[in-house]
């Protein structure tokens, strides 16, 4: 069966076999087919619209590239395509101020497209229309930054990075914790065998709100039919969204609510989990469950208060990730754990270090235990004030490179992201258990034997399977044969097997 999206793809059966690349696409020197170098047949300064500039758009997108202008990047800011005059107009003239440029302000973003010589957007726009803007960019031919999540569905988010992969083109998903040093630094540790065997990460997303988490973004009467195209934001002629009436809270806080996005799965938990699959190199999930309710946020919204996702990786990895949005001052650590050892690294985004936990001396060692940290260790990482600022500015490098792996968080790390967060949604809503077949993207309810394949192994005694980039051998990876094993096995006939 096809994924239980809204709307699957028609052409993901093409999708390209290499799609389960291991490492981010920067860490690993993926080459991507048609890639133009530097901006060949491009403009000298990079010319970029805005699709959707919202509260995200705008407060991030469009006010950190003007920054970054005001610094003297060779980047324009030259179209805004925003379906609330209001808004529109705000930001139009505040990049008139800050830039000097008088950006055309569209409706449409395909008008914007088809009049403005771009060479680049910024999507801003609820997740319901990810998947199109970003294709009907890429066909443009132009690089694309898309805020997280990269799409609503699983199939959508399949779909575009096959078509990323075939375009050549630049681009990076809006997730900009990625532009911190420390994952890179992380996975290298991890393939070094710094914690032996890799058994899992843990990481969160909590808040807390007196009025329900995303009522705090506050309506106004000047958001009305007559101010906003409502059919478009909706997106009924595209067959994004049902038929609905105009509604404010729909409209300004519209990540309460399925048709639009899959709350703090997509919005949060994305967060969180691609930094864990950036670290550890982790990609396509093979078992995703998820679980949680609305347990105290009866406001009318559709997605729960209270959620965790557990994702089953066939490197023989788990990923788990939790949190409630009624409670943040009790967070789970964020951590990466092994079988020498822990890498912990607390909450947030602002890291300055993260410490080795090593496990005690009596674990098992086959004999390598010189080669062992047995001491608790405080490793340093450059700390990275403005996130944001550093995702764009690396965004930017890549297009003025022509380089799309360059990029921090491209499509790959963002389609892999969706397949953990946006599947435990999915198994939260149906009460389904997913499977994914990642060499084809076949997504199924059908368990193909996830528990036996395991059993299997550790029937025949094999060695546990490991993160792309494994270089330790077999260090932390195997058992000790105590010598009174010899003494264990199926008495056949009566006959003792050790011969006792």
């Amino acid at each position: 069966m096809h994924h239980p999206a809204e709307k699957p793809s028609t052409d993901r059966r093409s999708f390209l076999k290499n799609g389960a690349t291991v490492g981010a696409a920067a860490s690993v020197g993926m080459t991507l087919p048609g890639r133009a170098k530097a901006a060949a047949g491009a403009n000298e300064r990079l010319r970029i619209g805005f699709i959707g500039p919202g509260g995200r758009g705008f407060g991030a997108h469009v006010k950190t590239l003007c920054d970054l202008h005001k610094e003297g990047r060779k980047i324009d800011l030259v179209g805004v395509a925003e379906v609330y005059e209001t808004q529109r107009d705000m930001v139009a003239d505040y990049i008139k101020d800050k830039t000097g440029t008088d950006p055309g302000r569209y409706v449409d973003y395909n008008d914007m497209i088809a009049k403005e010589n771009l060479d680049a957007v910024c999507i801003g726009t609820p997740d319901h229309w990810h998947h199109k803007q970003i294709i009907d960019s890429l066909a443009a031919g132009l690089n694309v930054y898309c805020e997280k999540p990269m799409t609503k569905t699983v199939e959508e988010a399949f779909n575009v990075e096959n078509k990323w992969r075939a375009s050549g083109k630049v681009m990076q998903v809006g997730v900009q914790s990625t532009s911190l040093p420390v994952w890179n630094e992380i996975r290298a540790l991890l393939q070094d065998g710094k914690l032996g065997k890799v058994l899992g990460f843990q990481t969160e997303y909590f808040r807390n709100s007196n009025v329900g988490q995303w009522r705090y973004y506050k309506l106004v009467a000047d958001m009305n039919p007559k101010k906003i195209d409502w059919q478009r934001w909706l997106g009924t002629n595209e067959d994004l969204a049902p038929e609905m009436p105009f509604d404010r809270a729909v409209y300004k806080q519209w990540r309460r609510f399925w048709p639009f996005g899959s709350g703090m799965f997509t919005d949060l938990f994305v967060h969180r989990t691609t930094s864990m699959l950036k670290a550890t190199g982790l990609r396509i999930p093979g078992r995703v469950v998820g679980a949680g309710g609305i347990f105290m946020e009866y406001d009318g919204r559709d997605v729960p208060d209270v959620a965790t996702v557990a994702a089953d990786f066939n490197e023989g990895v788990q990923g788990l990730i939790t949190a409630t949005m009624c409670n943040q001052e009790s967070r789970v650590n964020q951590l990466i754990r092994g079988h020498y050892g822990t890498f912990e690294l607390g909450n947030g985004e602002g890291f300055d270090g993260f410490d080795f936990v090593p496990e005690r001396r009596q674990v098992t060692s086959q004999g390598d235990s010189a080669k062992r940290t047995f001491e608790n260790e405080r490793i340093s990482t450059e700390p990275v004030k403005n996130t944001t600022k550093a995702h764009f500015a690396n965004f930017l490098d890549a297009c003025e490179a022509g380089e799309p792996e360059l990029c921090n968080n491209p499509p790959d790390l963002g389609a892999a992201a969706m397949a953990v967060v946006n599947l435990g949604a999915q198994s939260y809503r149906k009460g389904e258990v997913y499977f994914v077949d990642s060499e084809n993207r076949d997504i199924s309810t059908k368990d193909p034997g996830w528990a036996a394949k395991w059993e299997a192994k550790s029937k025949a005694r094999e060695l546990p399977n490991h993160i792309a980039g494994w270089k330790a051998g077999d260090f932390g990876s195997k058992l000790d044969e105590p010598e009174y094993m010899n003494l264990a096995g199926p008495w056949t006939d009566g006959k003792d097997p050790a011969g006792s």
